[in-house]
């Protein structure tokens, strides 16, 4: 490609509107990208003040400068990088040879922060950081950011990144994890990581990145205002004032816009300059001279005191939003002509004539030679190959491998840590009888807990009080309030700590008290954690276990937040495993699957724990004690996607009538399962799917296969609920001339009191459906 500008091309561009004065006529009909083009070669001819003496690599580049003569280069270097990658993807996307345009220009000064930083530091970046990755990449000798760039750009599937799933910036070996761009949503888990580098520190943990790494985050002004910002804000001021240490550089990119929507003046400075608990820096990100000593004092700040730290960055906008954002049709041309003028590279520029390291025509000579490289990049980018199927798409999306996930979730190598935990042999839980639900959680958390010395358990009132059922009783005393400990009540944070502990190689296995609850923070599983190996090509992994209470079914205690029956909001998180125990045996072993999947697979994993069968003791009628389980041995795991299968108790096949359910359904149909053989001499067998995302669908079928009817019994809502998808899977595999019945709950929130079970399923619903199969 041509060094020369690329007006021509330019002018390909759609919907490019003529420009009125004060413009020069001979840039009318120029887009905003080709006037700030223009602009920088125009402004450098046009330079005729006189240039110091060259300065010497390590002077300061000028006077009082904390930055020296090599460092501005680079610096400089870099800034022109990531400008010609936003002008070649203005030029390239109009050809459909690049994909992505969202760019970083008035923002390149973000460079300096890191220069100043390490690349082990871990990094959570906005979109508009070209600046500081073409920066980052010097910190690794051999790496290219402009190659790497350009195969993002082109969704290429030899992108380093995301293998080419998605324009992100992220590369494994600088730290720098992959952003989804969902507004403020990295801001949390940049918020966990930093706790997590000192919790993994105080645990012995051996970190993957130094003891004194800090985390880095960016965003704009306009994302500062984000409810999930917000909480990242506040849980971190809430970590200093209990003097926790928390080492995380929040750096808003200050550009007075979101969009189209104006940020107020002074609103960032003014917000944030006196918060409690965020010690406040501000640097010009428009003069790498005079804003670098501010940047280094920001980060050296961070580093020093384990304080949550904020560098409000001054910076600009230029050339709109996106490539879609043509600004001259809502934004008077004089506001855009001082907004360009403004540009830092233009600053940039002149400190390297000013200062005498660069004549005229070598800034020009630079300006086009990058050009030239990104140009071409960018075309190699585009020869390169894509991905052309699905099989290639999802392949890092929900990584199993089934054999290694069970031979860890089996693996008993822990006895005396077992014992340490439980007190003697005698007091082992597989040596007690039978017990409800939540004691064999308990027990299998205990378990866990002597496995792996990295799991750590956190959410609302889960420490000494040992949650609001008493499942995590105990759990703080056998393994320490580092351990195991409470946190705000924010269901988003409580997210963000998962992710950022396992950022850094621990185990989280975070509560969420009532399901209701998740809906808060739902973005945090959806859009971040769930999301990170497919984005990262599974470079990075989220491996987690979520507890969450939930469901109906609960006497005397209850209403919409308490007894939350829709689990919608998970079934379409892609990747995610959502698990549902029924009993207590089923609950331990599910759980060493979980917690092996996510060891061994990196997985993101859901547990959803029957708050009413909690603790349930009986099935049929009071005091028979039918629904206690004794305590599986430590080398037992439950394969994913394993049903079980209760048939007759008469040992038939149970063929008459087969139930599908889950959950509080399960203990339902058995006992509904009663009443029909008495009403109509069905011998029917009931199947707890147990494992509700992904459903096994297989499974389904094979459970199917030779039933003459079937009912789905599923205690959510009629609306998207797992009920739906049984059904299609049976449909799918040819049960479409079965009798069915589907037994659900209400499309209605869930009311208090007695009145609550007039919109959940229970025994006599399925007993009526049985009847309706008959008369048909």
């Amino acid at each position: 490609m041509s060094a020369q500008p690329q007006s021509s091309i330019f002018s390909q561009m759609p919907n490019f509107n003529p420009v009125a004065s004060p413009i020069p006529a001979r840039m009318k009909g120029l887009n905003r990208a080709e006037i700030c083009d223009v602009n920088f070669v125009e402004f450098v001819k046009a330079w005729n003040g006189r240039g110091d003496a060259r300065p010497a690599p390590e002077e300061a580049i000028l006077d009082g400068s904390a930055l020296d003569a090599r460092g501005f280069r680079e610096l400089f270097e870099s800034q022109l990088i990531s400008r010609h990658l936003d002008l070649m993807a203005r030029v390239l996307r109009v050809q459909n040879k690049v994909f992505y345009t969202i760019g970083s220009s008035g923002h390149e000064g973000n460079a300096m922060v890191a220069r100043a930083a390490r690349h082990t530091d871990p990094a959570f970046l906005h979109y508009r950081s070209g600046g500081f990755m073409a920066e980052r990449f010097r910190k690794l000798p051999g790496m290219d950011p402009v190659m790497d760039s350009a195969l993002s750009f082109a969704a290429s599937a030899e992108d380093p990144a995301s293998g080419g799933r998605h324009k992100v910036w992220g590369s494994k070996p600088l730290w720098v994890l992959p952003q989804t761009s969902t507004i403020a949503s990295h801001l949390p888990k940049a918020l966990g990581t930093a706790v997590a580098i000192e919790t993994a520190r105080r645990l012995g943990h051996a970190l993957p990145i130094p003891d004194d790494s800090i985390a880095i985050c960016s965003f704009g002004d306009a994302s500062a205002n984000h409810a999930t910002a917000q909480t990242a804000f506040n849980a971190a001021a809430w970590t200093a004032y209990q003097k926790l240490p928390a080492p995380v550089l929040f750096v808003c990119e200050d550009n007075g816009i979101g969009i189209s929507v104006k940020t107020p003046g002074g609103w960032i400075g003014n917000r944030f300059r006196n918060m409690d608990g965020l010690d406040y820096f501000a640097a010009d990100g428009l003069d790498l001279a005079s804003g670098y000593a501010d940047v280094q004092r920001a980060v050296a700040h961070c580093r020093g005191t384990r304080r949550p730290t904020f560098l409000h960055l001054r910076t600009t906008r230029i050339m709109g939003h996106a490539g879609t954002d043509f600004e001259i049709e809502w934004r008077p041309v004089e506001e855009l002509c001082a907004v360009e003028a403004s540009d830092p590279l233009l600053r940039s520029a002149a400190i390297a004539l000013e200062s005498g390291l660069m004549s005229k025509d070598e800034v020009l000579a630079l300006y086009e030679a990058t050009r030239a490289r990104c140009f071409a990049a960018a075309e190699d980018a585009d020869r390169r190959p894509k991905i052309e199927t699905l099989e290639h798409v999802i392949a890092p999306l929900a990584p199993y491998t089934p054999d290694a996930v069970q031979a860890e979730a089996q693996r008993a190598d822990y006895a005396e840590r077992r014992l340490q935990a439980f007190g003697s042999e005698a007091k082992l839980p597989e040596a007690q009888p039978p017990r409800h639900l939540a004691i064999q959680i308990n027990n299998a958390l205990h378990d866990l807990f002597a496995k792996y010395p990295e799991t750590l358990l956190f959410g609302e009132d889960v420490a000494q009080k040992g949650g609001v059922y008493t499942v995590t009783k105990g759990l703080q005393k056998a393994f320490g309030p580092r351990r195991v400990f409470n946190t705000l009540l924010d269901e988003t944070m409580i997210l963000g700590l998962a992710q950022g502990f396992a950022n850094v190689g621990l185990l989280p296995i975070p509560e969420i008290q009532y399901l209701a609850y998740f809906h808060n923070a739902c973005d945090q599983i959806r859009g971040e954690a769930a999301s990170l190996q497919f984005f990262s090509d599974n470079q990075y992994r989220n491996p987690m276990v979520v507890r969450i209470a939930g469901l109906g079914y609960q006497r005397g205690f209850g209403g919409h937040f308490h007894n939350d029956n829709s689990i919608t909001a998970l079934r379409d998180i892609p990747g995610l495993v959502v698990g549902c125990p029924s009993r207590g045996d089923d609950a331990a072993t599910m759980l060493r699957t979980l917690t092996a999947l996510a060891k061994v697979d990196g997985r993101v994993a859901v547990f959803l724990e029957p708050i009413a069968l909690y603790m349930t003791k009986d099935l049929y009628e009071a005091g028979d004690g039918k629904w206690l389980t004794t305590y599986p041995s430590p080398d037992q795991a439950m394969t994913l996607g394993e049903g079980r299968v209760y048939a007759p108790e008469d040992g038939s096949e149970g063929d008459d009538l087969v139930i599908f359910t889950y959950g509080n359904g399960v203990p339902m149909s058995l006992r509904a399962a009663r009443r029909i053989e008495q009403a109509h001499g069905w011998k029917a067998r009931v199947v707890d799917l147990r494992w509700l995302v992904p459903l096994n669908d297989a499974y389904i079928a094979e459970q199917a296969r030779g039933a003459k009817r079937v009912i789905v019994v599923d205690e959510g809502r009629r609306s998207a609920g797992v009920g739906e998808g049984v059904i299609t899977a049976l449909a799918e595999a040819g049960f479409g001339g079965v009798p069915l019945q589907r037994v659900v709950g209400v499309d209605t929130y869930t009311p208090l009191a007695g009145a609550a079970f007039l919109v959940i399923p229970g025994d006599d619903d399925i007993v009526r459906a049985a009847d309706a199969l008959a008369q048909g």
